[in-house]
């Protein structure tokens, strides 16, 4: 029962990332793929709620995990149910944001007929989960960060007007652009779902929330600061040189979030 538990955590942090592909990109495919994703875990939600029906002999609403528990599922039914008559991507992805942070909450903090041997392993798996999903976001926004480097290399021997036939490795500029783009746009949800994780994580095993720690002061001005890029990019219509540069000082700050702040964190140890 605990897979479950981890699968429908999973399939619903990436039907989140695929509705926020899809409002960014308007991408049917991805549409679908969330769509689908979410059905799922519709599935594994109901299927969990009648099986804990069944072996508490009650109707499972006492307590605080399964109040929550209840709710994300009724957030997950009624967007499904609008999915096809509203075809709004925003509402999709904020009913569906706040659905995955009640059924985070809520696999974390169970109480009442909850015994202490799941709570333990829900709590450890969060842990894995919460530093997978930042180790995934890295991963997305150094491949984005390469692509603005290659774009401004590009741009500046172009604007030298040194040509040669090597010229053509570094690949198009608008190429690269959107490249980054795309690495930016997968890296930003990775590491706000990881970071709501984190969060949640915190404040029910060490009990509060240390907000003013240097690490996680720095982890949410990196998600400002790629949410600005993905603005700039998507909603303002900037383009060129000077956005490549955003790009390339936004990875020059996660690099700080990742190797310094942590000497200066009495929470983090990396």
């Amino acid at each position: 029962m605990n897979m479950l538990y981890a699968l429908i955590l999973v399939f619903y942090s990436i039907s989140v990332l695929g509705y926020f592909i899809d409002f960014m990109q308007n991408n049917q495919k991805v549409n679908r793929v969330a769509f689908w994703l979410l059905s799922v875990v519709w599935i594994l939600q109901l299927f969990l709620f009648i099986r804990r029906f069944l072996t508490l002999d009650r109707l499972p609403l006492m307590t605080a995990f399964e109040g929550m528990f209840v709710y994300a599922w009724i957030l997950v039914t009624v967007s499904l149910v609008l999915n096809r008559m509203l075809k709004m991507n925003v509402f999709m992805l904020l009913v569906n944001a706040i659905g995955f942070t009640l059924l985070s909450i809520s696999l974390i903090s169970p109480a009442g007929d909850v015994s202490q041997q799941l709570a333990d392993v829900l709590i450890t798996e969060f842990l894995v989960v919460h530093v997978s999903l930042l180790m995934l976001s890295y991963g997305a926004f150094t491949v984005s960060f390469a692509f603005s480097l290659l774009y401004v290399v590009q741009h500046k021997l172009l604007k030298r007007k040194i040509w040669g036939t090597w010229l053509e490795k570094f690949g198009n500029l608008s190429n690269l652009e959107r490249s980054a783009y795309y690495g930016a746009l997968i890296g930003l949800p990775l590491l706000f779902t990881g970071l709501i994780l984190g969060v949640i994580w915190a404040s029910v095993s060490v009990g509060a929330i240390p907000w003013f720690d240097m690490k996680i002061l720095s982890s949410f001005l990196v998600l400002i600061v790629y949410g600005a890029f993905l603005v700039q990019y998507r909603v303002a219509g900037m383009r060129g040189y000077n956005l490549a540069l955003f790009n390339t000082a936004a990875f020059l700050l996660l690099l700080i979030n990742y190797f310094l702040s942590s000497v200066f964190s009495s929470f983090h140890i990396w």
